[in-house]
């Protein structure tokens, strides 16, 4: 492959203005209204969920939750792009990813309520548990690619990481290994301006994140990360090549994180409102709004009925979370290995003894209260 091929654009690929007008590129073409329309169901609902976990964590019921309230783009797209058997590996901040590839919003938000099982089958929808040390993820995902194409598996990853990630050294491992093995791995930066009160200028000096691709020997791709359309044509393109064998790729989308780091962080410690407020107006949701608007494949009986599901399942979600859990000491022993040892079967014993002995008193003392 020449250099140029792996360099990114001078400018970030935008087929959607702020407006919401079209704006045609020779390589790549919008998607169709009826994706876009799509997709813009995965955005009502990934804000709703954002504005109900917010809530949450005030009411004391979620632990911490990190949002990505302004990036919702980046994760509908993120999970649109794979195929049934492809994985997505995210991390803490990609629950809307996560639910949009299918997981349900309640186990979605187990780790984030501080369950001990992190609420869902990675399997069931190929979904890796939410990783929540910066760039760990990485290379389980190349592993896993790799170990993918060992059996034979049509299988192409997409992993996704932070701008902050991009310091760790395990960003570094993962990529040099995935472009050395020709891997079928899409790495997603979603670049949101900073890791936690860090701004990128100072993680990088490098003209990109996605610069950093041809150092690597893999394509480095730049795209406006609050424009759906662009967002679903590179992801696209780059799973695409993963999957037809042309190796991985880097693609850096250009987003902003407008609200907190988590409700443990205080962003005006570090940001003024005059450089959040322009990213105001960049909104994902107001830019595929207006564009749909244009192309008259969205009515105002269309969003009340969008409003009305999004609102039915943050009130699910608000319920299940709410519900006080039941716990079972004998999950104590259940999951600390594969194979039971001696000394734990022996607790195990022990406990449901005491167990049954104190239900039996329960019992007793039940009776002769009602005699």
């Amino acid at each position: 492959m020449h250099a140029d091929d792996l360099l990114p654009r001078a400018t970030p690929l935008r087929l959607i203005e702020q407006d919401g007008s079209s704006h045609e590129d020779d390589q790549y073409p919008t998607p169709s209204v009826e994706r876009m329309l799509d997709g813009y169901r995965k955005l009502v609902l990934g804000r709703r969920i954002n504005d109900q976990a917010n809530a949450l964590v005030r009411q004391g019921r979620l632990a911490v939750y990190p949002s990505s309230h302004g990036q919702e783009a980046c994760e509908v797209a993120a999970a649109m792009v794979l195929a049934d058997g492809d994985w997505l590996f995210p991390t803490y901040r990609d629950t809307v990813a996560v639910i949009t590839r299918g997981v349900e919003p309640f186990d979605a938000f187990q780790l984030l309520r501080g369950d001990w099982h992190s609420g869902y089958d990675p399997r069931e929808h190929n979904v890796a548990p939410q990783a929540t040390p910066l760039a760990t993820q990485l290379l389980h995902a190349v592993g896993f690619a790799h170990a993918a194409r060992m059996r034979g598996e049509d299988t192409v990853v997409l992993a996704i990481c932070g701008d902050g990630a991009t310091s760790e050294g395990d960003f570094h491992e993962a990529m040099n290994f995935a472009a050395v093995f020709h891997l079928p791995v899409v790495f997603l930066v979603q670049n949101n301006g900073y890791a936690i009160s860090v701004p990128l200028s100072r993680q990088t000096a490098a003209s990109s994140i996605a610069h950093k691709g041809i150092g690597y020997g893999m394509r480095g791709r730049q795209v406006d990360g609050n424009d759906l359309a662009a967002l679903l044509a590179v992801f696209g393109e780059a799973v695409d090549e993963a999957r037809d064998g042309g190796g991985p790729t880097l693609v850096e989308a250009l987003t902003y994180r407008i609200q907190s780091h988590t409700n443990a962080d205080d962003a005006s410690r570090y940001r003024s409102d005059d450089e959040v407020t322009p990213w105001l107006a960049r909104d994902p949701l107001l830019r595929v709004r207006a564009w749909l608007r244009s192309m008259d494949a969205l009515s105002d009986g269309d969003e009340v009925e969008l409003q009305a599901h999004a609102e039915r399942v943050a009130s699910d979600l608000r319920a299940a979370v709410n519900a006080e859990a039941e716990p079972h000491p004998e999950d104590l022993f259940a999951h600390v290995y594969a194979t039971q040892t001696p000394q734990l079967r022996e607790q195990a014993e022990q406990l449901a003894d005491e167990l049954a002995r104190q239900r039996q008193a329960d019992i007793a003392h039940d009776q002769e209260a009602a005699r």
